[in-house]
């Protein structure tokens, strides 16, 4: 049975998951599988361990880019799992094995069954878990060879009915951003603070202001939050009043205009912050950037007609996901659509020990890829 055949390869991906910027094995899998499905062309090392698969149908036609992400993150897997992670520490709680899976599937679909007209890339990306990996591909300067119309990638969604199609037009996703504020000044005895440099009094003015920011209303426009998730000051020593600090914090917003106005409004708060204490010197590094998901327009409309015609449910979202998703660069280069697919709604959450892809999404996924190829070569 078909099915059968893609539950296998989604379940051996499982068992070797790997993290972002170590996906060797996987990509070295995908290209084993691939070359039965027969590709016109595969590019290797595209950004890190990406693959960029090449399906060509004729010069006239679009060219559109279907993404799967496939790289896994930092979670124990409990052993209960039948085919659990045989890598300590590592496993793919985000489902990007099925992804993976899914442009397997794909693959196989447009060879079985070619296009009549333009081209069709797959793109298998690194690093999503980090943000690094979209901005790898797009710096590789290979995608510039091509004229590409339009991309598309999925996303398992934990908590809605399986096979729905979620999607909206504009931001799909949030632009998020990671900070980490070291402050630097000078140990005193605790009997002599006056002869330190303190970081708490701007640290404690920091963290108020960061939280007196926040708009956790997802309807507003202005949606905004900022997450501390870490904070850090002296040491188990009562004799020694502090010196250094740090706070560690998420931002995220519906765009990444917003986004920025907020990163350059924490970067002046904290410069100011300093400036008040005298000899207190501050370092900001920003870490993880996503971009948010701007779907357009027709693209969403594409991936609406494509659920109604495989008699898929559709759900409109009126808001964006919090979270990020690296996708959201391409988005922000090329026209496309991010859209989601319900994983069942007892399905354990995104990155919890106990999420574990479902298998019966592959063939959801792949089959909304072909028709929304298909019915974009009609535009």
């Amino acid at each position: 049975m078909q099915e059968d055949t893609f539950y296998q390869i989604r379940r051996e991906l499982h068992q070797h998951p790997e993290l972002s910027g170590h996906e060797a094995r996987t990509a070295r899998f995908a290209e084993d599988k691939l070359q039965a499905f027969n590709p016109t062309k595969i590019i290797r090392h595209v950004g890190g361990h990406g693959l960029l698969v090449e399906y060509f149908f004729s010069e006239d036609g679009p060219t559109v880019l279907f993404r799967a992400d496939i790289d896994a993150v930092a979670v124990q897997e409990p052993d209960e799992i039948p085919h659990h992670s045989q890598t300590p520490g590592v496993a793919h709680k985000c489902g990007h094995d099925g992804h993976t899976t899914i442009l397997l599937r794909f693959a196989r679909m447009l060879s079985e069954h070619p296009l009549t007209k333009g081209r069709i890339l797959l793109l298998f990306q690194p690093a999503e878990e980090n943000g690094s990996g979209s901005k790898a591909v797009l710096d590789t300067k290979v995608l510039d060879y091509y004229q590409i119309d339009k991309t598309f990638a999925p996303h398992n969604i934990p908590g809605y009915p399986l096979h729905a199609v979620l999607c909206k037009e504009g931001s799909f996703t949030c632009a998020v951003v990671s900070v980490s504020i070291t402050l630097t000044g000078k140990t005193s005895h605790a009997a002599e603070p006056q002869k330190g440099i303190s970081p708490i009094p701007a640290m404690l003015t920091i963290v108020d202001e960061l939280s007196r920011w926040n708009n956790t209303d997802m309807q507003s426009d202005d949606y905004f939050l900022s997450t501390i998730v870490e904070i850090h000051v002296g040491e188990e020593a009562y004799g020694v009043s502090a010196g250094n600090g740090v706070i560690r914090a998420t931002l995220r917003a519906k765009t990444d205009k917003l986004l920025h106005q907020h990163a350059e409004q924490l970067k002046n708060l904290v410069a100011t912050e300093c400036e008040r204490t005298p000899g207190l010197q501050h370092e900001m590094e920003w870490l993880e950037p996503f971009s948010a998901n701007e779907n357009d327009p027709q693209s969403v409309s594409l991936v609406k007609s494509a659920a109604i015609r495989n008699n898929l449910p559709y759900l409109e979202l009126q808001t964006p996901f919090s979270w990020g998703e690296d996708f959201g660069l391409f988005t922000q280069q090329y026209k496309g659509a991010m859209f989601g697919l319900g994983s069942g709604e007892n399905c354990a959450p995104l990155h919890s020990p106990q999420y574990d892809f479902p298998d019966a999404v592959i063939e959801t996924g792949a089959t909304l890829f072909y028709t929304i190829a298909e019915e974009n070569q009609e535009l």
